[in-house]
């Protein structure tokens, strides 16, 4: 049996905000410490930072975790406003 579209988008959706939350920062970091060195409160500091940050609110630490997220549906838009067009 066929999951159902919706659910099947729900799953993506989660996957992709999930790998926001956790897989994105950290590759955030040791990128960081490579082109700026060790950041003074380590890996778990950044982890409590953004965590902080999104409680307060912040734009761009939603933005950091709903990339991944914004990323794909730009891509499938772009996808889909290609199919149309050469229709």
């Amino acid at each position: 049996m066929k999951a159902p579209r919706s659910l099947k988008e729900a799953l993506i959706a989660l996957g992709l905000i999930a790998f926001g939350l956790i897989g994105l920062p950290g590759m955030v970091y040791f990128v960081g410490t490579q082109i700026i060195g060790e950041y003074e409160l380590g890996i778990l500091g950044l982890y409590e930072a953004l965590a902080d940050a999104l409680a307060s609110g912040s734009l761009a630490a939603w933005f950091l975790i709903l990339s991944p997220l914004f990323v794909v549906q730009l891509w499938r838009l772009a996808r889909w406003l290609r199919g149309h067009k050469e229709a």
